[in-house]
């Protein structure tokens, strides 16, 4: 029996007694996964990202750990939503445009205590400052470097488009707009390295494409290592008590760890590890979150049927966006229909030795994105289901 087998053979002993559709975290491989980040921090602290996990035991679970500190939330309302719940240290990685939750921000010593806010424009001070309704709470800030690599001059850029913030220069005129203002204090600066943490560099069938990812990305952390660490001179020339400089991603811990201007590591997928994660030569995980539809239908030889499973993931569309079938090993989307809202046929020889109600287990494509398809993750240590938590959505919030 494969590894693969052996882990099918677990998930439907222990979800024999539930329907599916549902879905399921494997504790086992959640743990594995969360040392292995920790290992790659090199004793950095690793800032857990709430948009990957979407549940708050998991979040305990993981901030329970040694390594583990803080959370980057991705919307404001979470942001205060995860606070208001006894997480003491939440930094929001995204600009807001949320007035109501900046009013309870700056109204709220607690929340104003342990929530930080993304600005990179001093308009979004503005927009914070015409929301206080009264408020009189200092609003704890956070710059934003983008981390794009620009070549010829600019014409060519490589990376997300984030903050217009590039240069030193640029981070420290905003940093002082920020320290001259009242009720906002500098604290910290993030960097988020897509382009290297979430692009993988061993693309299957791809050598080519595979080595020329590799080139750019060593190209992009070398130049990122010494453009951060002028950011960081710069910024702290400005505000001397700058708390934290944050960097990295799943795919890049251990080289953004390196990097002495970096004093903790962002990291979340690496704990799920959807299928995006399984094209990387500087790490290997285990799937940890996994869901399974019912077959409902046997319409012919080496054909199956399942129930939903139509869950794609945001970015740019493209096959690489779509669940993959998981367990059993061998069975693909029929290349005329794929993944459907309502029904999803399935190809392939194992095809015929699943029966009516029989479970299909699929990865999706990110990590956090499955929760909300799923009011509940169902915990699995060994072949059992040790425990039944809420996903957000299982908590009554949608964030975005």
């Amino acid at each position: 029996m494969t590894a693969r087998a052996g882990d099918r053979a677990r998930y439907d002993r222990a979800t024999a007694h539930l329907d599916a559709p549902l879905a399921i975290v494997d504790l086992d491989a959640f743990d594995a996964n969360a040392d292995d980040l920790r290992r790659r921090a090199g004793g950095k602290p690793i800032r857990v990202a709430s948009k990957s996990v979407r549940c708050r035991a998991l979040l305990e679970r993981v901030l329970a750990k040694d390594g583990f500190q803080g959370v980057m939330s991705f919307t404001l309302a979470e942001s205060l939503w995860l606070a208001r719940s006894g997480f003491d240290d939440v930094l929001l990685a995204y600009p807001s445009a949320d007035r109501a939750g900046f009013a309870e921000l700056a109204a709220d010593p607690k929340l104003a205590g342990a929530v930080t806010v993304m600005v990179d424009d001093v308009a979004q001070l503005d927009l914070i400052d015409a929301a206080r309704d009264g408020g009189r709470e200092v609003v704890r800030v956070c710059l934003e470097l983008d981390t794009s690599l620009r070549l010829l001059g600019g014409r060519v850029r490589i990376g997300a488009r984030r903050s217009p913030l590039h240069s030193p220069a640029r981070l420290a005129e905003l940093a002082r707009s920020v320290a001259r203002r009242p009720g906002f204090r500098l604290v910290g600066i993030m960097a988020y390295e897509g382009h290297v943490a979430g692009v993988g560099d061993a693309v299957a069938g791809r050598p080519l494409r595979s080595r020329a990812i590799r080139l750019m990305q060593a190209a992009a952390r070398r130049e990122l290592a010494e453009r951060r660490a002028a950011v960081v001179r710069a910024v702290r020339a400005v505000a001397p008590g700058l708390e934290f400089v944050n960097g990295g991603g799943t795919g890049s811990v251990q080289h953004t760890a390196a990097e002495d201007a970096v004093t903790e590591i962002a990291a979340g997928s690496g704990l799920y590890v959807p299928r995006l994660f399984d094209n990387y030569t500087s790490f290997t995980g285990r799937p940890a979150a996994l869901f399974a539809q019912p077959v409902v239908r046997r319409p012919g030889v080496g054909v199956v049927t399942v129930l939903g499973g139509g869950y794609p993931a945001s970015g740019a569309a493209g096959p690489d966006r779509l669940p993959v079938p998981h367990l059993p090993e061998g069975l693909a989307y029929d290349p005329q229909e794929g993944p459907g809202e309502v029904q999803t046929p399935l190809l392939g020889p194992p095809a015929d030795d699943l029966l009516i109600g029989d479970k299909v287990w699929f990865r999706h494509a990110k990590a956090g994105e499955l929760c909300e398809r799923f009011d509940v993750l169902h915990l699995i240590e060994g072949d059992a289901v040790t425990a039944t938590v809420p996903t957000y959505r299982g908590e009554g919030h949608t964030f975005l």
